[in-house]
């Protein structure tokens, strides 16, 4: 959800409560969304040691058994130019 910043200063608590119950809680300045309430148990599994931290690093710890990652060999189309 989003919070701008004067109703998460007034609103403290349940954007805690939401962040813990419901996910991350962004907050908004301006429109702009320049902050992000965590719990503090999302906070640890970002930062427990084998989470990876590239996309290199994700994609080397995804799962893709069953996934046909195989290549359409149809030629591509003539066009004119």
């Amino acid at each position: 959800m989003n919070w701008s910043l004067a109703k998460a200063k007034d609103n403290f608590s349940e954007v805690v409560r939401r962040a813990t119950a419901e996910g991350p809680q962004s907050i908004t300045v301006h429109g702009e969304e320049t902050a992000l309430v965590i719990s503090k148990a999302d906070y640890e599994q970002m930062r427990a040691p084998d989470t990876p931290r590239t996309f290199k690093d994700w994609l080397r710890a995804m799962n893709f058994d069953g996934v046909d990652l195989s290549r359409d060999q149809t030629p591509a189309r003539d066009i004119e130019l």
